[in-house]
């Protein structure tokens, strides 16, 4: 049985702030890499990966497979947070 993903302290926080923002989000859990949330606006569709900002810059940095997944997505539209004000700066792009 596969365990439940951990998730960063500070992304329930961001979640809440994109919803409340208009934006709609469904956390994804699929693993490979895959960016922790699918964000969507009238203005586009794009992917977060939430880092805990309150971490010391080693502990935010992309797993091996996040990277990987990051250089194979060239063309989309995938981010990197670490609080809530950057999430909330980078849907002003989309929205």
């Amino acid at each position: 049985m596969r365990r439940a993903a951990k998730r960063d302290d500070n992304e329930e926080a961001i979640v809440s702030a994109l919803r409340k923002a208009g934006v709609s989000v469904r956390h994804l859990m699929q693993g490979d890499g895959l960016p922790d949330l699918l964000c969507g606006l009238p203005g586009g569709t794009f992917l977060i990966e939430v880092k805990d900002g309150s971490k010391p810059p080693s502990q935010r940095r992309l797993t091996e497979a996040e990277q990987k997944f990051f250089d194979e997505w060239p063309n989309g539209n995938v981010h990197v947070v670490t609080s809530v004000s950057e999430a909330l700066d980078l849907i002003a792009k989309y929205g």
